[in-house]
């Protein structure tokens, strides 16, 4: 059974224990944004040893450049980097809100004041990304 609670957490009840999530959260518990962070590290990092590899090993010009980043496994990979560093950035930056825009931090207002926060974080994160996809996709 859900618990609504007025701090925007939900509450999950387990075995006579009624467990907190918070419903921004993105994986929905802390084992999962673990997992999310991990795993979108490793493909940020698999894919900057890749564009890396390819600075060193090619000569860069601009028709190399287009060569490499219309080749259809590049762009699903850059696809799945940008997507990757969505969801890295928006665990990243909710953990901090939530850990540091508290009450006894920043007063009273500290709920709106991390819900705008998240808003503002949501909205950079989705316009880059957006930005980012689209001219990836437009090289196609």
């Amino acid at each position: 059974m859900d618990h609504d609670r007025p701090d925007g957490r939900r509450g999950h009840r387990r075995g006579g224990v009624v467990v907190v999530t918070n419903v921004t959260s993105l994986g929905r518990s802390g084992l999962s944004d673990f997992v999310l962070q991990r795993v979108s590290a490793v493909i940020l990092a698999a894919y900057a040893l890749c564009i890396t590899g390819f600075f060193v090993v090619s000569d860069v010009d601009h028709a190399s450049l287009v060569a490499f980043f219309s080749q259809t496994s590049i762009v699903i990979f850059t696809t799945l980097a940008i997507l990757s560093f969505g969801v890295h950035a928006w665990i990243g930056m909710w953990t901090i809100g939530t850990d540091y825009i508290l009450a006894h931090h920043v007063g009273s207002g500290a709920t709106f004041l991390r819900i705008g926060y998240q808003l503002v974080c949501l909205a950079v994160i989705f316009l880059f990304s957006f930005w980012s996809l689209s001219t990836v996709w437009s090289l196609t």
